[in-house]
Formats: structure tokens, sequence, C-alpha cells
């Protein structure tokens, strides 16, 4: 079932691009977050999206949020992406997919990992979700709407 606007945001673990976990859970109640699922590392429209929150970085720390970029790739292509692309924001790798499941993130022609965007505020509470596939920049410019 996916998550929706007023629904708790779903707590898991998952590592990042440094190998690091991210356990969402411990940064509920600091923060808010801003968990974007996107397709894949390096192609046209992810690296575009990518790299419009990383230009708009100092905005959303601005607003109190911790932006969170979530894709299937291995932690080591996020680590390339992220470091090709001056990411300053952490990445998980999704590689089963399991936490896509569980934010309910639909495939985009049924078969493309989807591109959504999901705030949450310091609460955990979902406030904000984005779906477009073509959109990268609206990502963006939703997200920092919705933090307002």
């Amino acid at each position: 079932m996916a998550v929706k606007v007023g629904d708790r945001a779903p707590a898991f673990r998952a590592t990042l691009q440094d190998g690091s976990t991210l356990d969402l859970a411990d940064r509920i109640g600091r923060t808010a977050i801003v968990l974007f699922f996107y397709p894949k590392d390096d192609t046209p429209i992810c690296t575009a999206e990518a790299c419009a929150f990383r230009d708009a970085y100092e905005e959303f720390t601005s607003a109190g949020a911790e932006v969170v970029g979530v894709s299937s790739d291995s932690a080591e292509s996020h680590a390339a992406f992220a470091r090709r692309h001056r990411l300053p924001f952490p990445i998980v790798s999704d590689r089963d997919g399991a936490v896509r499941r569980l934010y309910g993130v639909p495939r985009t022609l049924g078969f493309l990992p989807g591109r959504v965007t999901y705030v949450i505020d310091r609460e955990g509470i979902v406030r904000l979700v984005f779906n477009s596939a073509l959109s990268s920049a609206g990502h963006v410019r939703r997200a920092l709407d919705a933090l307002q």
C-alpha cells in the first residue's frame, strides 16, 4: 500500500554510499526529511534531479530538512555518483527494493522504478508525496514549498 500525506513515515535501516547505515527512526524528531526515490545513477533525468537537490541543498538545510536519495544501485555506484556530481547528501542503496516497497513507490510504465519525493516532518508525518517521472526540478520545488 502506498504511503499517503498524513501517514506516519515507515521507518527503515539501509546502507548508504559510504557503507554506513541510515536509520530513519533515529532522524525523526531531530529534522524534517526529504526522501527522494529515483530510478538509476548517472541517467540524464536522475542526474538532473540529484543535481537540482544539490543546488538547493542550502535552502533545504536552512528550512531544517535533511535530503536523502534512494535508488536500487549499489553503495559503490552511489559513492561514485555522489563524488562525480558533488552531492552533499546521503544516498540509500536499496538493492532489494525493500524501501521502495515499504513506501509503495509505483513503477513507471509498469517496469521502471518510480520517481517519488516524500517530505516527512519532524514528528515523522508525511506532508508531501510528489510523483513525477519526468519533472526532475519539480521535485525540488514541491519539496521546498512543503517545508514552508
